[in-house]
């Protein structure tokens, strides 16, 4: 399976970060706001580097550039098992839910390659 595109990377992790900061406004307690803030951080951090590739480079595979990416898998998927209790929107739960999926599956190809 070919690897994913830094620009199909980025398009999808921004659109994950658009979610995650709709779930940070709408969640009830300091707890799922913390958690959701943690991650957060990190996708920024990593869209923030990919920002820094020239546009000419988007076409090439995605590579892994923040230390802090590597270890997200586990907080997203304790975010995606307490999903209905952090998001409380049925739109932002819904979107979350489909891109989740993706954004795991390009993270799970990159964890492989390592």
């Amino acid at each position: 399976m070919p690897q994913t595109s830094v620009a199909d990377t980025l398009r999808e992790y921004l659109s994950l970060l658009e979610l995650l900061d709709d779930a940070y406004w709408e969640a009830g307690s300091i707890h799922h706001k913390d958690m959701l803030y943690d991650i957060i951080s990190i996708f920024s951090q990593e869209v923030s580097e990919m920002n820094k590739l020239s546009v000419q480079d988007h076409h090439y595979p995605y590579e892994v550039i923040t230390e802090g990416i590597r270890r997200v898998v586990p907080k997203l998927e304790r975010l995606d098992e307490n999903r209905e209790d952090v998001i409380q929107r049925t739109q932002t739960l819904t979107d979350f839910r489909d891109i989740l999926s993706s954004v795991l599956g390009i993270l799970e190809d990159q964890l492989r390659t390592l």
